[in-house]
């Protein structure tokens, strides 16, 4: 029997996991050209957004074979960026390699794939865009094209949910230079369990040698720290997905009141196209209660085009726009 086991041990907390597991060799690298482009930002006075999306891997050896993963397309987070660089915004886009990204995501290998809309002129040889499609690619291009001109995107990629932590905690860091400026989107479907390095097999897992049974770590809560120590002052918006419909609402509360950031987008895995709530502290009034914001479009309205996430960013930066004026602060 092939084992990896380990005795039994508290919680990672924030502060141990940084203590004990080892940062992305291209950290320092990374951050430093964040570092600039928030600069940049800063010096133009627009509001940024970090917008994490995709899934995250857990390998279970250092040198990596097999691992564990957490998938998701990135499609709510490639989308919700799109529509917050149209309200101005702009965006360092987080994301897990290779999952979709804003604009290319049109024209994705599965569902709309690029070498379908191009053409062979026959006499010419020369390659041109498909009539058919050329007005979508070329408002789509258009926008790319204005949105790197200016300047106002920047991306980076993470695979393992290590990655993504050191990531998520050093650009967070980076962000609150601008205090409430600056909303963070937390869209990626990150893993809730980890292997830490001390327990990896050095090398390939053997098989054929019956079952295999791994002992996993929580991965820790990350959101409390990031409230009260990595990114005081900013807009947090996380999301709670659930395929039980009765739990999600009092998730979603549980966690508000846990974490004591802004926003928890709650979706059900049916639904989420179509229909979201916004759990959110009431604005007026008694600033203890909690509120549920429902969001929903028409599922066949999908088919012509429209996105939730386009309402979404809509209420979203509205209620940014609210917390940059009303000047609050956390204790």
């Amino acid at each position: 029997m092939a084992t990896t086991t380990s005795t039994k041990s508290e919680p990672f907390s924030a502060e141990s996991y940084f203590a004990t597991q080892p940062p992305p060799s291209t950290l320092d690298h990374d951050i430093q050209n964040v570092r600039s482009f928030i600069s940049r930002q800063a010096e133009l006075g627009r509001n940024v957004v970090l917008v994490t999306s995709g899934g995250t891997t857990v390998p279970l050896e250092l040198n990596v074979v097999r691992f564990l993963d957490n998938f998701s397309a990135g499609t709510r987070g490639a989308t919700s960026a799109e529509y917050f660089l149209q309200a101005g915004y702009a965006v360092v886009f987080m994301h897990r390699q290779f999952s979709l990204q804003p604009f290319s995501r049109h024209y994705s290998h599965s569902t709309n794939p690029f070498l379908d809309l191009l053409e062979i002129d026959d006499k010419s040889h020369n390659i041109g865009v498909s009539s058919s499609q050329s007005s979508h690619l070329l408002e789509v291009l258009k926008t790319y094209k204005a949105v790197h001109n200016e300047g106002r995107l920047h991306t980076l990629t993470f695979v393992t949910i290590n990655d993504y932590l050191w990531l998520l905690r050093a650009v967070s860091q980076e962000l609150s230079v601008l205090r409430r400026r600056a909303m963070y989107y937390l869209a990626a479907a990150v893993g809730d369990f980890f292997l830490p390095r001390q327990k990896m097999s050095q090398h390939k897992i053997q098989s054929g040698k019956g079952s295999l049974i791994i002992e996993m770590d929580q991965v820790p809560k990350i959101l409390k720290p990031m409230v009260d120590e990595w990114s005081r002052d900013g807009y947090i918006v996380s999301f709670k997905l659930e395929t039980d419909q009765d739990l999600l609402i009092p998730k979603a509360r549980a966690s508000l009141e846990r974490y004591g950031h802004q926003v928890v987008i709650g979706n059900d895995l049916n639904t989420r196209k179509f229909e979201v709530v916004f759990v959110s502290r009431d604005e007026v009034g008694d600033r203890s209660s909690i509120k549920e914001t429902w969001l929903r479009i028409d599922p066949k309205s999908t088919e012509a085009g429209k996105e939730i996430e386009e309402d979404i960013i809509r209420e979203l930066v509205q209620r940014h726009r609210k917390w940059i004026e009303g000047g609050q602060t956390r204790n």
